[in-house]
């Protein structure tokens, strides 16, 4: 190789370095020594949901920004939204059944509380969870060989809604080339287990816990700094 060479590859390299330097220099990685301008501190960031492990079988997720915390089984698993959380429930794929979906939400809205009209009522009711009581509805209905079953609670407190919601879908048998004694198998272990999930749902409602976030700091004592 030529020594010209040698020497372009040499300054290549130092300039890569410098720039990988002031970039770290710049975004905080690496500390400035100079001690003229003094330190200023930032404090840590605080995480606006969390998850952690309760039990084997139960985690603890919190919402510091909506106020609430619930448990739920660990086997779930929790996506934020924008209003709250949803829950993918997982499906038993060793069982002979069309059940095509099992989710729970947990909404929160800034409104009056209210159930979506539907033509098939189950049943209604309240549950109680701790020292606030929930309205409470259960919806069933078909549509194109698609079987819905819905179930809803609510919590209003102020002018925020609570809304706790339910979902499973379960497809036709000949979606799945089902024949014979294979539906019959199909049909009751679609109502175990939905029945199933739905029990671990209110089961889950009744950990519904409010929290306080952290508060911000006192504006009335911050002052800028000076520069």
């Amino acid at each position: 190789m030529k020594k010209s060479s040698i020497v372009s590859i040499v300054i290549v390299l130092i300039a890569i370095a410098g720039i990988v330097w002031y970039g770290k220099s710049k975004d905080g990685a690496t500390p400035s020594t100079n001690h003229d301008q003094g330190s200023v501190s930032t404090p840590a960031s605080v995480p606006v949901t969390e998850t952690t492990k309760v039990s084997s079988k139960t985690s603890k997720y919190e919402n510091a920004e909506l106020g609430f915390s619930v448990n739920y089984p660990s086997a779930w698993e929790a996506d934020n939204t924008n209003a709250g959380v949803t829950f993918v429930m997982p499906i038993d794929q060793s069982q002979v059944s069309t059940v095509a979906k099992l989710q729970a939400d947990i909404v929160i809205l800034s409104a009056k509380c209210s159930f979506p009209p539907v033509t098939t009522v189950k049943d209604r009711g309240t549950l109680v969870v701790g020292a606030s009581t929930l309205n409470t509805i259960a919806m069933s209905n078909t549509v194109q060989g698609r079987s819905y079953f819905n179930r809803m609670y609510s919590l209003e407190k102020g002018n925020v809604c609570y809304l706790f919601t339910f979902s499973s879908i379960t497809t036709s048998p000949e979606s799945k080339g089902l024949t014979g004694s294979n539906i019959t198998q199909a049909q009751n272990n679609n109502k175990a287990i939905i029945n199933t999930a739905d029990t671990d749902f209110t089961n889950m409602v009744k950990t519904f816990t409010f929290i306080s976030g952290p508060a911000g700091q006192d504006e009335t004592k911050a002052a800028p700094v000076k520069k």
